[in-house]
């Protein structure tokens, strides 16, 4: 009996718990709540605009040089002598005035020769005047003398001729004697700066000794390197043209304004570059004084130092309409624009020019056209777009109507 009762707890156990899962299924499948329906999310990508600014633009060539002087004189003494006077301002970094001495050579022994070429001079003229006087009187003998004819020598003409050429000889001796009396004064050709002095007081100098070094101030130049293929921008090769010089001043950037006066017209065999020549008028602002001033006075205006290094801006032609866009935008010729239907629209343009980080646009985009500046990941044309704080529209993903009568019931 206990063997009975074994063997039915052997079949009845299973059938129970069988039973017991399917009743616990049951209960947590009521208790099961359905998903919470989201709205399909928008993955068109999120982009920023900017629009194209179609304007004029004056299109500008850039360059940099170093400022130099147009006029560089080194002064040699052209007669020797002590050196007997030296100008306060003769000295490196004073400003000179044109014509003002410089220097000064002892000019005693020049004096003196002045006065002995005068006093030679002075022989010969009353030789001359003698000796004008014998042929006059040679004239008048040989004139009442009617069967011979007088000779030239008989007339004293070869005596003339030699009294003139003393008179001519002795001339040139004086003028010759004058011209070193005054090269003793060592005089300044032009308004200048001293850049070097080599002589002090009484320093003996040769002809043709070291007397000094000037620059002068009255014009500059920067010999300004410009690519081959950047002069088509500019105007007749920029002669003429508008240049506008950027360089430190104590520190502080400082502008001045300068205008190109030539080309060298060759290209340089090592740099490969053109070489464009700036004018400045008046690169330190000096002022002329009045004829009791030695020197001259600095006005307001911001001195170029020769040796500044500067920036140069060429102005070259001008475009009627153009566009700045960066350059990473375009590519293989187009760039990406935002159509109205809020699509990608790849646009061709023409390109003028690089200009920096930039290119110049001409043609092949219009005014407030809506330009892609942010990356986009795989870029197709024609595909959808959304700006920064539009709002997604949901989409309907079953449109089965029967399948939406039965949700409703």
């Amino acid at each position: 009996m206990a063997l009975a009762k074994l063997k039915d707890k052997r079949v009845y156990l299973p059938i129970a718990i069988i039973a017991g899962g399917i009743v616990a299924m049951i209960g947590l499948s009521s208790m099961k709540q359905p998903p919470e329906e989201k709205a399909p999310e928008d993955i068109a990508p999120l982009v920023k605009v900017q629009p194209v600014v179609m304007e004029p633009m004056a299109l500008t060539v850039h360059s940099q040089g170093l400022v130099t002087p147009k006029y560089q004189t080194q002064l040699v003494a052209q007669v020797g002598g002590t050196i007997s006077y030296v100008a306060p301002e003769f000295q490196r970094g004073g400003f000179i005035k044109e014509g003002q001495v410089l220097a000064r050579i002892e000019d005693a022994d020049y004096r003196a020769l002045v006065v002995e070429a005068q006093a030679n001079l002075a022989s010969a003229q009353a030789g001359l005047e003698q000796e004008m006087a014998l042929g006059a009187v040679a004239r008048d003998e040989w004139s009442r003398i009617k069967d011979r004819k007088p000779t030239a020598l008989s007339l004293r003409e070869p005596q003339l001729a030699q009294e003139k050429a003393r008179v001519k000889a002795a001339e040139a001796a004086l003028t010759r004697a004058q011209k070193n009396l005054e090269r003793t004064e060592i005089r300044a050709p032009y308004h200048a700066l001293v850049a070097a002095r080599e002589v002090g007081l009484g320093t003996y100098v040769n002809p043709g000794s070291q007397i000094g070094e000037l620059l002068s101030v009255s014009q500059a130049e920067v010999r300004l390197p410009v690519a081959d293929n950047q002069l088509r921008f500019l105007i007749d090769q920029g002669l003429n043209s508008d240049v506008r010089l950027v360089g430190d001043l104590e520190g502080q950037k400082a502008e001045w304004t300068a205008k190109i006066v030539r080309t060298e017209g060759v290209i340089d065999d090592q740099s490969r570059m053109a070489y464009l020549v700036a004018e400045l008028i008046n690169p330190y602002g000096l002022q002329v004084p009045g004829k009791d001033d030695k020197v001259l006075n600095q006005t307001t205006h911001h001195p170029l130092r020769f040796g500044s290094y500067v920036k140069a801006e060429i102005a070259g032609m001008s475009l009627e309409q153009a566009a700045l866009i960066p350059r990473h935008l375009v590519v293989e010729g187009k760039v990406p624009v935002l159509a109205e239907d809020k699509t990608l629209h790849f646009k061709p343009v023409q390109i003028v020019r690089e200009q920096g980080t930039h290119v110049v646009v001409t043609e092949g985009v219009a005014h407030n056209d809506q330009l892609i500046v942010s990356a986009l990941a795989y870029p197709v044309e024609g595909m959808k777009l959304r700006l920064p704080g539009e709002i997604a529209e949901p989409e309907t993903k079953n449109d089965n109507p029967e399948a939406l009568a039965g949700k409703a019931e």
